[in-house]
């Protein structure tokens, strides 16, 4: 803390001799020690204050900005709802809409009412046969493939 070297505190315990006498110097000593270290506590105390008081200020900013960032993340997540909220209720509407429209299967029933759109496939081709047959006609292949005999 002071910068005193060996040779002036030797000067002053000459000069503190001299005027005190050697009956009063070692009390006087002692009571210096006593108020040095009183002073070198204070200033310890003092240091430790500022230094607590550094850190609680540093606390506060990251505390602010741990805020901050929470509040962003709080905003995002809402904005992120929300957009899902709308999506979810364009989807209701379309829904709706499309419960307004009849289903595909009256107007098949509609337009043909006797042959279902699952059972009409093309007849598979046959491989030519050998033999002295000719080809079915169309209408042999078509009575095959319902179940028809010749």
């Amino acid at each position: 803390m002071f910068d005193i070297s060996f040779t002036e505190i030797l000067v002053i315990a000459v000069v503190g001799l001299v005027v005190l006498g050697p009956e009063r110097l070692p009390q006087v000593a002692r009571t210096l020690g006593h108020l040095f270290g009183r002073a070198q506590r204070y200033v310890n105390d003092v240091k430790n204050d500022i230094q607590r008081e550094m850190e609680l200020e540093e606390l506060r900013k990251l505390k602010t900005s741990v805020q901050d960032a929470a509040r962003s993340i709080e905003n995002t997540v809402r904005e992120e709802i929300n957009q899902c909220q709308e999506l979810a209720d364009a989807e209701a509407k379309s829904i709706t809409a499309a419960a307004s429209v009849p289903p595909l299967g009256i107007l098949t029933e509609i337009v043909a009412p006797d042959f279902p759109a699952t059972s009409i496939k093309p007849p598979a081709p046959r491989p030519a046969q050998q033999s002295g047959r000719s080809k079915p006609s169309l209408d042999e292949a078509a009575g095959a493939d319902v179940g028809h005999s010749h």
